[in-house]
């Protein structure tokens, strides 16, 4: 058997706007390869990049552990990774010459491993593994084990799904697959530090909280969601695991909530019942958060929801026009956002709202439109960015002759447009600032039922002065053309 360091580049401090908002989540993907590695007999360690002090906390693990093989799996369950930021891919490439230089093989796998595996194996990496890369790595490490000195390409001979470097040129060989049942069983939790954790959130919010996931996947096409890991597949536990490992989670870690990093949580009312009903005859959940969507809120699913301890759902609103949305091919329409509000709001659930501005041929009527809808739907909190063009993606396919050189963020906080847009950067995040003032202001009206003539009333008058001057300059903020690249 071999031993082996498990570890991610999703370091905290490189984030300065995460690392202002105070809310870390240990790496779950990576915790379960962990989990999956040790019940195969491997001896596994980790390194927990995100509450790193920096590079020199990894080396000195390095030192520690002198592991035969480093293996870099990134948390395919935190959105920021599914980003590829520019500052974490260097730090990736750092660390893998750091395991180089440790005399220990390197194998990587990661959503931008799987768009761009170049740099990685430029870096020193032996080989990438391509999308979920779970079947390939289980196929590898028998090779490594018997072959500890074997030639890269030797050990990837005859294997689909991963990607190497022959004689300086990159050589992928496509076929990625996926596991088919979802992993079972508990994360290697022990392998974290959740008390530093939850000094953290403590510090911060006066509240702690953990992250799960009950499924992997997505198995509906928005034109702009990069699906580089799990593809089209929606692939559930069963509701018994999920529940199991919440109650493991509320014994061991008294956390406060829980954050269920899925895609979609639940999918389907019978799966949420039982669930809600495998957590009580446990002894009883722990309040949590989830993402899903607006078609899929029906009466009895916003009741089986609350009965299970649902604090918070997220819907992927992305916008108030339904020119837009029919653009990307969300499959949801404004009407439904609006009734989904509705219906969670009727079940005590808290609703946040994720809004993505400067979609492609969005106008100003468009953006308006959302502004309307926030206003309608008054949801408790939401998220703005902008649209973010990914590779295999059909947005990325739609846009990508407009790319310029910059085609990853260098930090979550850059809110930066990539390609051509209506308007620039600049516009787009005076929109977002108003849209999260707008939704605080009507917060505080829900809350506290300020009256029209209160310190309320200025703010909104405040505010609205804010958006009518910003769209008597509007026509300032719009791009110029795009000019195509000169060709020889």
């Amino acid at each position: 058997m071999l031993s082996i360091l498990v570890c991610h580049s999703y370091f905290l401090r490189l984030d300065q706007k995460q690392m202002e908002r105070g809310k870390p989540y240990p790496p779950l993907a990576t915790l379960q390869v962990a989990a999956m590695l040790r019940k195969a007999g491997h001896q596994v360690w980790l390194f927990d990049a995100m509450l790193a002090e920096g590079l020199e906390d990894y080396d000195r693990m390095l030192r520690a552990t002198q592991p035969q093989l480093v293996l870099l799996y990134e948390d395919t369950f935190n959105f920021l990774s599914k980003m590829c930021l520019g500052t974490m891919r260097r730090a990736a490439c750092d660390m893998i010459a750091s395991a180089r230089h440790a005399s220990a093989r390197v194998i990587v796998a990661g959503p931008d491993v799987s768009d761009a595996p170049g740099p990685y194996l430029q870096a020193g990496a032996d080989l990438a593994l391509i999308g979920e890369g779970l079947s390939a790595l289980l196929d590898l490490l028998p090779r490594l084990d018997a072959r500890p000195h074997a030639q890269s390409d030797e050990l990837g001979e005859g294997l689909t799904g991963i990607a190497s470097l022959s004689q300086g040129e990159l050589v992928t060989v496509n076929g990625a697959k996926v596991l088919a049942a979802p992993q079972q069983g508990i994360a290697a939790w022990d392998l974290v530090d959740v008390e530093r954790y939850r000094a953290t959130w403590m510090a911060a919010h006066g509240y702690f909280s953990l992250n799960m996931a009950a499924s992997r996947g997505c198995s509906f096409r928005c034109t702009w969601c990069a699906k580089p890991t799990w593809g089209n597949q929606y692939l559930q536990r069963t509701p018994q695991d999920v529940a199991s490992e919440m109650i493991y989670l509320k014994r061991n870690f008294n956390p406060h909530h829980i954050w269920f990093a899925d895609d979609i949580f639940g999918f389907r009312t019978d799966w949420v019942s039982a669930f809600a009903a495998a957590a009580v005859a446990a002894g009883g959940g722990v309040p949590f958060t989830i993402q899903t969507r607006a078609d899929l809120m029906s009466e009895r699913m916003a009741r089986e929801l609350e009965n299970a301890g649902c604090a918070e759902a997220w819907l992927g609103a992305e916008s108030g026009s339904q020119r837009i949305l029919d653009a990307m091919n969300k499959g949801t329409t404004v009407g439904e956002l609006l009734t989904a509000r509705e219906r969670l709001k009727s079940a005590g659930i808290r609703v946040g709202f994720f809004i993505q501005l400067g979609y492609l041929n969005e106008q100003l009527e468009d953006i308006l439109a959302t502004r309307h809808l926030l206003a309608a739907a008054r949801p408790d909190e939401i998220g703005v960015s902008v649209s973010y063009p990914l590779p295999g993606t059909k947005f990325y396919e739609l846009v990508k002759a407009q790319l310029g050189g910059k085609t990853h963020w260098h930090e979550s906080s850059d809110l930066e447009m990539m390609f051509h847009g209506t308007y620039t950067s600049d516009f787009y995040r005076e929109i977002r600032n108003l849209l999260h003032e707008q939704v605080s202001l009507q917060s505080v009206d829900t809350a506290a039922g300020a009256a029209p003539g209160g310190d309320g009333g200025r703010a909104k008058r405040a505010l609205q002065r804010r958006w009518n001057d910003l769209l008597t300059r509007e026509g300032e903020y719009r791009s110029r053309p795009h000019q195509p690249a000169a060709t020889g």
